[in-house]
């Protein structure tokens, strides 16, 4: 039986006087005041009334376990108001992580609009290309690329990761600028070590798909290193479009096979399982999936 019931029935008993009119201001029946009381009594091992035809009054111990009883009661409306000001009031701490380069060209404008429309938040943003723990590290949310393996995450889609093939205008010039995918064996290339399958990329281009092994003169586990060795003129990187478009644009890359394309990779937003989502996770959960839906990067 819950023991809350008791202790609040015990209560409203010597608040109002009787099992009938505590049992009006619970909401139950006199008889169930009644067995909440006595399972009480057989909890604590007490006797709490003095039972009459008329009135209940209390024994010794009765007395001492009511003033323990409002102390209870007190303490559980007290945990409430805390429970229910903390999902009202989109205010505290949000703990995000996120992919280096995606994070720094997506996540942090989107997360800066958001602190400036709720100033009780405070953010700690961690941008990392490896896979972190949610729980070990106490993240409310994270950003993936690449599937899911995480038992239990809750995970929600977003829109696929691009990527595009690049190298330097000087390794071009040295090298040569590779013509069919084919070709891509007989150049340098830059691979993310933690995408294990760089060792063998895949393209699909207008005559289908592609699978060329590679040989990496750099394997590297950021994806900024990634960037700066194909600015300095090291090799052909695979690497997101959005980490690239602009060097491209400058004229400080090169596109290399823009016909062929590495397959998008899965990108999910991932939050531990549980309901309901404290306000703040689930505020900027919608704030980010509207800002990305809308375009507002």
């Amino acid at each position: 039986m819950d023991y809350l019931k008791c202790v609040e029935s015990f209560v409203s008993t010597i608040k109002f006087g009787s099992f009938t009119a505590a049992a009006d201001s619970l909401g139950i029946t006199p008889a169930m005041v009644g067995k909440h009381v006595r399972e009480l009594e057989r909890r604590t091992g007490c006797k709490l009334l003095h039972r009459t035809t008329r009135r209940q009054g209390l024994t010794e111990a009765g007395q001492r376990f009511y003033q323990y009883g409002l102390q209870i009661l007190a303490t559980v409306r007290e945990a409430d108001g805390l429970a229910n000001n903390l999902y009202e009031n989109v205010s505290g701490l949000l703990r995000i992580s996120a992919p280096v380069a995606w994070g720094n060209h997506v996540l942090t404008p989107i997360l800066s609009r958001f602190l400036q429309q709720y100033p009780g938040v405070d953010a700690e943003m961690v941008l990392s290309d490896r896979k972190v723990s949610l729980i070990e590290e106490r993240f409310q949310l994270a950003v993936r690329v690449g599937a899911i393996n995480d038992e239990g995450m809750i995970a929600i889609p977003l829109a696929p990761y691009q990527m595009i093939l690049a190298a330097s205008p000087d390794y071009l010039a040295r090298h040569g600028t590779p013509e069919t995918p084919e070709a891509l064996k007989q150049h340098h290339c830059i691979s993310f070590s933690q995408w294990r399958s760089d060792h063998s990329w895949q393209l699909d281009g207008p005559d289908g798909k592609h699978e060329v092994p590679i040989t990496p003169r750099l394997m590297v586990d950021s994806g900024e290193a990634i960037r700066q060795a194909a600015l300095a003129g090291l090799g052909i990187v695979q690497h997101a479009d959005i980490m690239l478009q602009r060097d491209i644009d400058a004229g400080r890359l090169c596109s290399v096979l823009p016909g062929y394309l590495p397959p998008p990779r899965p990108m999910h937003l991932l939050h531990l399982p549980g309901r309901p989502l404290l306000p703040l996770v689930s505020s900027f959960t919608d704030y980010l999936l509207r800002a990305l839906n809308n375009g507002q990067e």
